[in-house]
């Protein structure tokens, strides 16, 4: 057996661990069985002294062992185990070479399209402010008002009245009413 590494041994001597010479460990609750075995030889030997010895190093609580104890997974993952391992769940593709190259190639050109697609809409965004900029800038220096045009429309004030919005003014829809302003209603009377 090969020696240990000098930070090795000083860790195993401070934290009291014994260095073995056999190239296999034993397992640990044999071991611990063992030397509970051999404390107790002066009384007999049953089994709520081995079933300490076993609790006594297992990872899992006492409580979680028992039925219906201890916390479940969560509903998702068991969900998503069923049906990924469900026999009627049909099997994974699997192309040929020559399937897989014309889908790579597809989804390859996909990626592309799209890329294309956000860096135009990116341009055109940078366009769109750059304008605005160069608007605001105008506005700012040549107006011949010495920018008071610019200060009144960057003015934020009375913009949100009591912190609300005036577009949540009414209530966000998908699209206007078909029937429009009920003008036939009229207000419950009080009893």
């Amino acid at each position: 057996m090969r020696s240990l590494s000098p930070v090795l041994a000083s860790l195993a001597n401070v934290f009291r661990i014994p260095i073995s010479q056999t190239s296999t460990r034993p397992s640990v609750t044999r071991m611990c069985n063992e030397a509970l075995l051999k404390k107790s030889t002066s009384g007999p030997v049953t089994s709520a002294v081995q079933a300490t010895a076993a609790r006594s190093f297992s990872t899992t609580n006492a409580l979680l062992k028992r039925k219906g104890g201890g916390p479940r997974g969560d509903r998702r993952v068991t969900l998503i185990r069923y049906f990924l391992h469900h026999p009627k769940t049909p099997r994974p593709l699997r192309f040929s070479r020559t399937r897989y190259l014309r889908h790579w190639t597809i989804h390859r050109a996909w990626q592309l399209f799209q890329a294309q697609q956000r860096r135009s809409e990116q341009l055109e965004l940078q366009r769109q402010w750059q304008a605005m900029n160069a608007a605001c800038e105008e506005l700012r220096t040549g107006a011949g008002d010495g920018g008071k045009l610019f200060r009144k429309s960057m003015n934020k004030r009375g913009v949100f009245r009591d912190l609300f919005p005036i577009e949540y003014g009414r209530l966000q829809t998908e699209a206007p009413s078909q029937e429009g302003w009920n003008h036939e209603w009229k207000r419950m009377e009080k009893k």
